[in-house]
């Protein structure tokens, strides 16, 4: 018996460096524009300065979390509004779907995090180290002071890479400018310290060294995938019935294109060599495919210089495979999209998010909250009138100072004979809240000794309030027990 008969098998394969080649063409120029993008937007977005007034905080996005509010330009999030959150992500979730069920993996291969920040690594490895070649050799050399001076050039700009990620991440949970001056001068929560260093490392590991296997391994979403999948759906394929038997051709012999025997592939390798994941495509449809399109850009490239078709590896759809084959044209791009499964998710996100716009558009621009104080339900007064009493809250969340005026009614909202209104300590009914604050307060509700509300049992009150400087009016409801209970 050898002994690999005795040793269990691996479950995990060490990793194979890729070194992928540069490559020009629509696809690689749309990933730029897309980089540069949102990478832009993160590393800009917590340096744009919003005028909230004296009592907030200057800054466009922030995420108050001492506070426990976000902010978003003109828009103020409160923690009772986390729906609004919990909306933002639901749509992320169908708008992940829906561009999934349409177009393969494209979030993978154009805008998440890992492929992003992956792409700028290799784009200063490539400036440092130089292209495919370059750094297959390098990475085969022996260590000596070139490959060290070139490993720590490339090693040190990775980490001001990432140590501008780490920053740019905890500026959005404060505002910017003093976090910053405060990371200098060693003022800053420890707390601040330790995520910005977690983050720096995660960047610098993930985007330098784990690269694909970030994708592979610890991703769940290419096993996922394949569920929003079908044969409709319009992702990187190559075309076995075009390109097959590959091999070397002679200048201007037939191939399939031409109606000859051999395949239009010339098994350059080219697709293989710049895929950001190693793989080959011509091997079909593969979990480890983040659908980039770049293999598009590199064949395309190829068979432009031997004079064939583009489109040898292309987008489509595998149900259009059969009718390829014979000849035919596929069906329009559209037809691939307009489909009960994408019409579905569409309609889903666009739901939700027209719904929390309306929402959005439609809260109050205050917040009232009554709670009735029940250890004693009631108080009889010397005259024999009864009073309830009730904690109040009236939340402000505007910008500036509000006065707002409070009343009293019967469910129907018609005035309460014999009725008053009483807040504690003061002798009006008029609350002034400060600029993004909230007020608490007693109040007291008495009824005349020979009204409704005194000797009836339990009633339906609605409390009133509304603000003086814009006229808004909000209610809420509440009880009123009386003697008769």
């Amino acid at each position: 018996m050898s002994q690999s008969d005795i040793d269990p098998p691996r479950l995990y394969a060490a990793r194979e460096p890729i070194f992928p080649r540069r490559v020009q063409g629509w696809f690689r120029n749309l990933k730029w524009i897309i980089m540069a993008v949102t990478l832009g937007i993160y590393y800009v977005t917590p340096w744009i300065r919003w005028d909230r007034g004296p009592s907030l905080p200057d800054q466009a996005v922030l995420v108050d979390l001492a506070n426990r509010r976000f902010f978003f330009f003109w828009i103020e999030i409160w923690p009772h509004e986390f729906y609004f959150v919990a909306g933002l992500l639901v749509m992320a979730g169908l708008g992940l779907f829906l561009f999934t069920s349409a177009f393969g993996r494209v979030w993978c291969g154009y805008t998440c995090p890992q492929t992003v920040w992956t792409d700028l690594f290799i784009l200063t490895e490539r400036w440092v180290d130089g292209d495919r070649n370059a750094r297959i050799r390098l990475w085969n050399a022996p260590w000596d002071a070139r490959k060290l001076r070139l490993r720590l050039t490339k090693w040190t700009v990775w980490l001001l890479i990432a140590v501008m990620t780490g920053g740019a991440w905890i500026f959005y949970f404060t505002d910017a400018p003093t976090l910053l001056r405060n990371l200098f001068t060693g003022q800053a929560h420890p707390v601040a310290y330790i995520t910005m260093a977690v983050m720096t490392a995660t960047t610098f590991i993930f985007g330098g060294f784990a690269r694909e296997q970030i994708c592979i391994y610890a991703c769940p979403w290419p096993r996922i995938q394949a569920a929003m999948m079908d044969e409709d759906t319009l992702t990187v394929a190559y075309r076995d019935w075009r390109g097959e038997p590959r091999g070397k051709i002679r200048k201007d012999e037939p191939t399939r294109s031409d109606g000859g025997e051999k395949g239009d592939c010339i098994d350059c390798l080219a697709c293989v060599n710049v895929c950001p994941m190693g793989i080959d495509i011509r091997e079909g449809q593969q979990m480890e495919c983040i659908t980039c399109a770049l293999c598009i850009d590199a064949c395309d490239d190829v068979m432009a210089k031997i004079g064939k078709p583009r489109g040898l590896i292309d987008y489509m759809a595998l149900k259009d495979e059969t009718a390829e084959r014979a000849g035919e044209k596929p069906k329009p791009v559209i037809r691939h999209m307009l489909r009960p499964r994408t019409l579905l998710y569409f309609t889903l996100w666009a739901g939700i998010g027209i719904a929390m716009i309306f929402a959005l558009f439609m809260r109050s621009p205050f917040d009232l909250n009554v709670t009735p104080v029940r250890n004693p339900l009631f108080v009889t007064m010397s005259d024999g009138a009864i009073r309830n009493t009730y904690e109040l809250r009236l939340r402000n969340k505007q910008g500036d100072r509000h006065e707002f005026r409070l009343r009293v009614t019967d469910s129907t909202g018609a005035v309460l004979p014999g009725t008053e209104l009483q807040l504690e300590g003061v002798a009006t009914t008029t609350i002034p809240v400060a600029a993004d604050a909230t007020h608490g307060q007693r109040l007291y509700v008495t009824a005349a000794p020979d009204s409704v509300l005194a000797q009836g049992g339990q009633a339906e009150l609605i409390l009133w309030v509304e603000d003086l400087g814009d006229g808004v009016t909000a209610q809420i409801e509440t009880v009123f027990h009386g003697r008769g209970e």
